[in-house]
């Protein structure tokens, strides 16, 4: 998918809400355990009953692997349902790889050639040979983690170096990189204030914006510094849509929650106009 296709889907349905399909089958709803592949059942609810709210789902590769070949499966059937049933969906997959040069080009190519996702997340640590794999892929895009929504984030990323951030060192860096116009960055909606600065730099990419809802980051405050002329904003929510509830109306309780969100962005997008 291109930047414009997806630009054009976030203005068409007025959204910008990404849904993290994060499966825990603790949380998911107990009849769901009958059924030959509960974390795609799952999914399917999910997706067929929040599509129209979404423009973006991003899966977290960690919550597949964790239940080995079968989680794997279920994690090949839902970008299939998706790509589909739904091919205007921007997919990400959250796998935070990044590794030596021909290490990443396997990794781009399980992502990018076998799954069919439209993007990656990506970390920046071991620099340019690392990410420019991803990078390399045409239509696909490859979202560097920059600023992200955790605690731990204070130990590294907002450091200085010869009175820099790191974290305004990868943003600037990651620029100069071949095909560069295929980056998207992670940024956390709980370091809302850091995005005046953020914008300075990258001021027309977008930015995938993990942290509202249950992480306690604020939709309203991300916009305030964050949306571009052409919105350049993923706005991801997880566990506060897909576990809104653990019974049999989980899916339209999931809807209820996303249609929250996708309102508030819609007031948003249209005080752009």
């Amino acid at each position: 998918m291109t930047t414009n296709q997806l630009i054009s889907e976030i203005k068409k349905k007025k959204s910008f809400l990404c849904i993290g399909l994060d499966v825990d089958l603790n949380k998911i709803p107990k009849h769901l355990l009958k059924e030959e592949d509960p974390i795609f059942a799952f999914n399917k609810a999910i997706i067929d009953a929040t599509h129209q709210l979404a423009v973006a789902y991003k899966p977290n590769t960690a919550f597949y692997e964790a239940y080995g070949i079968k989680g794997w499966k279920a994690l090949e059937k839902t970008i299939k349902y998706l790509n589909e049933n739904y091919p205007e969906i921007f997919t990400i997959a959250d796998a935070k790889r990044g590794d030596i040069g021909n290490t990443s080009t396997m990794y781009a190519k399980a992502f990018f050639e076998d799954l069919g996702f439209d993007s990656v997340t990506v970390a920046p640590y071991m620099g340019k040979d690392s990410i420019e794999p991803f990078l390399s892929f045409k239509e696909k895009h490859t979202i560097l983690l920059a600023l992200t929504s955790n605690k731990g984030a204070f130990d590294f990323q907002t450091q200085k170096i010869d009175n820099k951030e790191v974290y305004k060192t990868v943003l600037e860096t990651s620029k100069s990189w071949e095909n560069s116009e295929n980056l998207m960055y992670v940024v956390g909606a709980t370091k809302a204030e850091y995005f005046k600065e953020i914008r300075e730099i990258v001021p027309n990419s977008f930015l995938l914006v993990p942290g509202v809802g249950a992480q306690g980051g604020n939709l309203e405050d991300v916009c305030k510094y964050g949306l571009t002329e052409d919105i350049g904003l993923l706005i991801n929510s997880s566990r506060g849509i897909i576990y809104a509830s653990n019974k049999s109306d989980f899916a339209l309780a999931a809807a209820n929650e996303a249609e929250k969100l996708q309102q508030q962005m819609k007031l948003e997008i249209n005080s752009l106009s």
